[in-house]
């Protein structure tokens, strides 16, 4: 019986979220949708509605202008270390790889039905090593976008 040897632990830096291009017709767009829903909340006294969209503006705006934090990631016997969390490989039945434009994210998928995956950004040049990690650990599955990444890609934020 041949043993396998064990992987070595992978670290690297990746980027909190893909950081997109905002001109002046984006923020235009995101001023004129803004202000043409708080008028009719006005002209409809829907008070609590206009509040939501007044912290949904100021929201998107805080978020746009904010730079992505740097996390440092581990993957090692233990599972995938998210700065100071810690993801246990028994809690994912598969991991996934997603391009969006030039970026590459490994998706943990988990067991539990209502589970939230875990998205990880990696530089291009650590993709085999992550790859062929969580290989050793997890079968690969095709996984794309779901309807909620699709329109936050569409939206640009």
């Amino acid at each position: 019986m041949i043993m396998a040897k064990p992987l070595q632990p992978i670290s690297w830096e990746g980027e909190e979220y893909i950081i997109r291009d905002h001109n002046f017709v984006w923020y235009l767009g995101l001023f004129v949708i803004g202000g043409g829903l708080s008028v009719l909340a006005i002209f409809l006294k829907w008070w609590t509605f206009l509040a939501l969209v007044i912290l949904s503006i100021i929201t998107i705006l805080i978020s746009s202008l904010r730079p992505p934090r740097k996390i440092h990631y581990k993957l090692d016997k233990d599972g995938l270390k998210e700065g100071s969390r810690t993801f246990s490989f028994e809690d994912f039945r598969a991991f996934g790889i997603l391009k969006e434009d030039s970026h590459f994210s490994a998706v943990l998928i988990p067991k539990k039905r209502f589970g939230l995956s875990v998205k990880v950004y990696f530089p291009g040049g650590s993709g085999e090593q992550i790859v062929d990690f969580l290989g050793a650990r997890l079968p690969m599955e095709d996984v794309k976008l779901d309807f909620l990444d699709k329109i936050v890609n569409f939206l640009r934020i």
